[in-house]
């Protein structure tokens, strides 16, 4: 059994593990959650990417390490931006705080098996068919520049199509049934507003995809650095979501960061064979532009306070 293999045994166990508990033991009753509990599982989720970074380093080597390393930034980057949408689909659906877990829960999930498949079929086109990195990549910087004008942070959960067909096929009730996705009414299955907000935060992450996985594919072209660091970033997004959601606004300039670095991975993708870029120096933009977007976010917000 090579390295590689144990590791994608070791991944699934973790990730399987986790979710039991959380879903099982943790989470098992709808309920608020709290600053402290939030920030306390956010470190949890982080430290565990940190260690399986570091067993990376040690079984597959320092190359591979920083590849995931730089994957799981850039996706955590991307998903901390996501939290602006977030907060709109919560905040048009009314949906109470004691049930939101929930709802990302099985959001979350759901991703899993999307990413999968999105990951999947995009490395499959990759290698049949290579020039479509260079489409990757100028998508990447036509999505960037796309994004610097706040064009992809806008949200219409109204206007969704699988929203607009859910409706003509299943009845959904007026009001929440606690944290009840169906209920029974007048003897047939009624959708209730919560599985609603379901499907609208499923279809919201295939769009999230669309970014996020080329930008990954920018950095490696390995199925298991691109698929576990995708996971392990998208696994700690709803600890991450309680824990920012009342700051996220002070981060008014981090989708301009996230910009300039989707057109940084664009021309690292477009230009890739032309010049090899060293994973460090890729990670060291990254981190960079990420650090700037952040400091300025918060030095603006503090001078207009």
């Amino acid at each position: 059994m090579s390295n590689q293999t144990i590791l994608w045994v070791v991944f699934g166990v973790v990730v399987a593990v986790m979710l039991a508990l959380d879903l099982a033991v943790f989470h098992r009753k709808a309920r608020v959650i709290k600053l402290k509990e939030a920030l306390v599982w956010s470190a949890i989720w982080i430290g565990l990417a940190l260690i399986f970074n570091l067993v990376i380093y040690f079984m597959l080597g320092h190359d591979t390490a920083l590849n995931f390393l730089t994957g799981y930034l850039i996706e955590k980057s991307l998903s901390v931006d996501n939290l602006f949408v977030f907060l709109v689909i919560f905040s048009y659906f009314s949906v109470p705080p004691s049930y939101q877990h929930k709802v990302l829960f099985w959001g979350i999930l759901g991703a899993l098996i999307t990413r999968g498949i999105f990951i999947a079929a995009g490395l499959a086109i990759v290698e049949s068919v290579h020039w479509v990195i260079y489409l990757f990549g100028a998508f990447l910087v036509f999505t960037g520049i796309r994004m610097s004008f706040g064009k992809d942070r806008e949200v219409h959960p109204e206007a969704n199509p699988v929203l607009k067909l859910f409706r003509r096929f299943m009845p959904v009730t007026n009001d929440y049934h606690g944290d009840r996705f169906l209920v029974r009414k007048l003897g047939r299955s009624a959708a209730t507003p919560l599985l609603l907000v379901l499907l609208v935060i499923e279809t919201t992450d295939i769009v999230f995809a669309v970014d996020s996985i080329p930008a990954v594919l920018a950095v490696t072209l390995d199925p298991f650095i691109v698929y576990s660091s995708n996971i392990f970033a998208i696994l700690g997004l709803r600890a991450l979501y309680f824990a920012l959601a009342g700051v996220a606004q002070r981060l008014r300039y981090l989708h301009y960061g996230l910009a300039a670095i989707l057109v940084f991975l664009g021309f690292k993708m477009v230009f890739s064979e032309i010049h090899k870029m060293p994973v460090s120096v890729a990670l060291g933009v990254v981190a960079g532009i990420l650090v700037i977007s952040v400091l300025v976010s918060l030095f603006r917000s503090k001078e207009k306070a």
